[in-house]
């Protein structure tokens, strides 16, 4: 069938025109993409719709944040239906929680923002000294100020909506003491285990025994070889992209000139001020006094520090004759930034009025500035031009790549020597990616589409695949090992081991069995381990399960005998002699305010729960 499809690809095209046109004709071209938009609504949300670009673009802007806070992460771990879900549950609670804020009028002021920013730790990153938003980190985000500001009250707003039901939430304290109680109570137990392995020299299994065992179908599984495959793939990605560009010097210097302030030192500027403060109601008091220091500066230029150290309000500077040393541009509120950069060293500035007051200032020294030669910064430039390049031609070259692997579906050499690629090579892939694997073929669609009946039993290309954001790989099976059962010689150490630890695990079960009934009827008869204080947040080298057993034993009448399997481990009989009570360790306080937390947020939980039923939520399941 594919071989027909590829052989009369030009007649297919015309077949497809045909189709598509009339729809057009009838439809118009405006309800073509209503109808074809209309298809890729992923969630609905009252009267609002979430579509596939949508979902697509949030999750990839969720993938590159995690990129730049963790360049090493392999990206096929985070392009998975699973985690696109997530993004998408995200999109579609973000959209409830704006209807509820918005149905509830709960607006944030300016004043809230502006206070919330200046005052939560969260943001100090953010703030420059003055208390102003640090435009330079916004944009390398990508953001300016107005934006991050929207963002920051949209954020404040959304949290009006659940952030009152959790923080109100009322654990009632008999509740919550029984709950506490049962979780937190301790036992004195006494306890014996029969160990599996310390029966493993009792068992000496016979060939009949093996064979039975191999031969049980429940068992068939253990001792198969699982599918494998060798297989070539080719991986075009915008590195690849990048090194077969050819760049000429003459583009290069071009960047240069365009770009350079880039490749110039941060000029600085030294500067002192005399800051007087301007009170509500007081400001023409505060200029008149600055004019006379002005006019007094004027006359004695020489007098600035000494004047700055006696009439200067600004206690972190007056001290120092009024220096605040050097900064940048962005360092300060603008009015005054713009006043020194409008001075020249050893001048001093009319009266500058910014939000703190009136400044008088002079320019000591100016630093920096200096543009670094070509030479020195060509192999950036070439990087930077090389990316931006890429950037703009990966486009194009991936459908290049898409369409080689295809029309030429029996070897990736042909695309590798078109697009100057590598092809790699791997063996004993697998069906499933192995637990922590990592590249190309951890990828689950990769390798969805290379063990497809049509790959494995042609041995052709795969369609090129989009394994990360900007990654494309096309992969072919060279040679594939089906799954199969081994024979019983090959495995028959195996199958012994398995039948020893199965019977040892029997005997000790039996034996743990007989002392048991034993020791109930002759207590005194019992060779158990010391007494000890046993809880769920100390199991005092009780296994797991006798632990769990011991705690939900009936306590009346004492002593309780339990006995408890476990397993493939043995057998395990516990005596609990006494009822401690609650496990006095800190942690058990720490567990009051948990549980309080837990009563709110499943509260919240709730609440949304009715919030998305409210606004008639439809989401669909992600399955790539």
């Amino acid at each position: 069938m594919f071989d027909a499809i590829r052989n009369n690809s030009r007649i297919l095209f015309l077949v497809l025109l045909l189709l598509i046109i009339p729809s057009f004709v009838f439809f118009g071209l405006d309800g073509y993409t209503q109808f074809r938009e209309g298809r890729q609504v992923v969630a609905h949300v009252g009267n609002l719709e979430i579509t596939q670009a949508e979902l697509d673009e949030a999750h990839r802007r969720s993938i590159e944040r995690v990129r730049q806070q963790m360049p090493g992460v392999d990206i096929a771990m985070l392009d998975t239906p699973a985690m696109k879900q997530s993004t998408l549950d995200s999109l579609v609670r973000e959209r409830v929680l704006a209807l509820a804020a918005d149905k509830q009028h709960l607006v944030t002021g300016d004043e809230r923002v502006r206070r919330i920013f200046r005052t939560d730790p969260q943001f100090e990153f953010l703030r420059r000294p003055d208390g102003t938003v640090n435009q330079d980190i916004l944009s390398a985000q990508g953001m300016s100020s107005e934006q991050f500001a929207e963002s920051l009250r949209r954020d404040l707003s959304l949290r009006q909506v659940m952030g009152p039901v959790a923080g109100s939430a009322v654990a009632g304290r008999t509740v919550r003491d029984q709950a506490l109680d049962a979780f937190l109570q301790s036992r004195e137990v006494q306890w014996k285990l029969f160990a599996a392995k310390d029966f493993t020299g009792r068992v000496e299994p016979t060939d009949e025994e093996l064979t039975a065992y191999y031969n049980d179908p429940a068992h068939a599984s253990q001792f198969q070889s699982r599918e494998q495959a060798s297989v070539e793939y080719l991986v075009l990605d915008i590195e690849s992209v990048k090194k077969g560009l050819n760049i000429s010097t003459d583009d290069l210097r071009k960047y240069y000139e365009q770009n350079a302030s880039r490749y110039a030192t941060p000029e600085e500027r030294r500067a002192s001020h005399i800051l007087i403060q301007a009170e509500a109601g007081q400001r023409e008091q505060a200029r008149a006094k600055a004019q006379q220091l002005l006019d007094q500066l004027k006359a004695r230029p020489e007098a600035f520090a000494e004047l700055a150290r006696q009439h200067s309000q600004d206690p972190g500077s007056a001290a120092q004759g009024g220096d605040l040393g050097f900064f940048g541009r962005g360092a300060m509120v603008k009015p005054f930034e713009d006043a020194v950069y409008a001075l020249k060293p050893g001048q001093i500035s009319d009266l500058v009025e910014t939000d703190f007051g009136i400044h008088i200032i002079r320019l000591t020294e100016v630093r920096g500035g200096e543009r670094k030669p070509f030479e020195a910064v060509r192999a950036e430039i070439e990087d930077a031009v090389r990316s931006q390049l890429a950037q703009t031609r990966f486009a194009e070259v991936a459908e290049q790549f898409s369409n080689l692997v295809y029309e030429q579906p029996d070897s990736l050499q042909p695309a590798a020597d078109a697009l100057g690629l590598q092809v790699r090579k791997a063996e004993r892939v697998e069906r499933q990616p192995a637990s922590g694997a990592e590249g190309p073929l951890a990828n689950a669609r990769l390798l969805e589409a290379l063990f497809s009946a049509d790959s494995i039993a042609g041995k052709r290309n795969t369609q090129a695949i989009e394994v990360a954001p900007g990654r494309l790989v096309s992969a072919r099976i060279v040679e594939h090992s089906p799954a199969r059962t081994l024979p019983l010689e090959e495995v028959r150490d195996r199958v012994r081991e398995r039948v020893v630890a199965r019977k040892a695990a029997e005997l000790a079960r039996q034996e743990g069995q007989a002392k048991l009934e034993a020791w109930k009827t002759a207590p005194e008869s019992a060779s158990l381990e010391a007494p000890k204080a046993v809880s769920r947040l100390e199991a005092g080298g009780l296994p797991p399960q006798a632990l769990r057993a011991a705690l939900a034993a009936p306590a009346d009448p004492l002593p309780a005998w339990v006995g408890v399997d476990l397993g493939s481990e043995g057998y395990a009989v516990v005596r609990i002699n006494k009822v401690l009570g609650r496990d006095p360790s800190p942690a058990g306080e720490q567990l009051k305010a948990k549980y309080t937390e837990a009563w709110g947020a499943a509260e919240a939980q709730a609440y949304y729960a009715s919030l998305k039923e409210r606004f008639k939520v439809k989401t669909q399941t992600v399955t790539r």
